[in-house]
């Protein structure tokens, strides 16, 4: 069970009247209130560049609901022939630092990665792991589990289909490829129901 948090001190503004591109609010802190806080309403951090407290809440979003795994021909003769082995939170750090080292990675600032790491170490942030059957690490994912709600943040692969194996092997973890988009509103409504039996957190100073 993840432990629970103090009360975060920030109150995020509402994300239905932030622009389509995103940007809901920037300061605050990385401590995992704030990120907890943030997921809770549908928010989540992404510095750019200098500024490190940076919060989003994008129209539309991408989503990959429960019964809609997609998983191509190539991939699913991989997973017959046991090409890969899934772990989970084995390499937590690993993972973390093998997305943070991708060119698309470099919005995985320090501050952020020490604030994933409190948050694995707390039991909320988790990571799916591939692995070659010869041990090597070939790909994987990490993000923040809430409720019913994983939301993965990056993933990265050393050996073709490994990111794609750590997905679906995470779709199956969670009883469950295929994304589709949904507008904001209807994103923020599945995340109050995914955390609808979760301890919400309460916030008590704005942004």
């Amino acid at each position: 069970m993840p432990v629970r948090v103090e009360p975060s001190r920030y109150e995020f503004p509402d994300p239905r009247t932030a622009p389509a591109h995103g940007l809901v609010a920037a300061g605050g802190d990385f401590e995992p209130s704030t990120i907890l806080e943030g997921y809770c309403q549908g928010i989540f951090p992404w510095p750019h560049g200098d500024e490190d407290e940076l919060w989003f809440s994008p129209d539309p979003r991408t989503v990959i609901p429960i019964g809609g795994l997609h998983v191509s021909r190539r991939l699913a003769r991989r997973i017959r022939r046991r090409e890969f082995v899934a772990t989970i939170d084995r390499e937590f750090e690993r993972v973390l630092a093998a997305c943070a080292e991708r060119s698309e990675g470099t919005w995985i600032t320090p501050g952020y990665r020490r604030a994933y790491l409190r948050l694995h170490e707390a039991g909320w942030a988790h990571s799916f792991e591939a692995w070659t059957a010869d041990g090597r690490l070939a790909g994987g994912l990490y993000g923040i589990a809430i409720g019913s709600l994983f939301g993965a943040e990056s993933m990265f692969h050393r050996v073709t289909d490994g990111s794609k194996f750590a997905m679906a092997a995470m779709m199956e973890y969670l009883a469950s490829m295929g994304a589709v988009e949904v507008s904001r509103r209807e994103y923020l409504r599945k995340v109050a129901a995914a955390i609808a039996d979760e301890h919400r957190i309460v916030a008590a100073k704005s942004l």
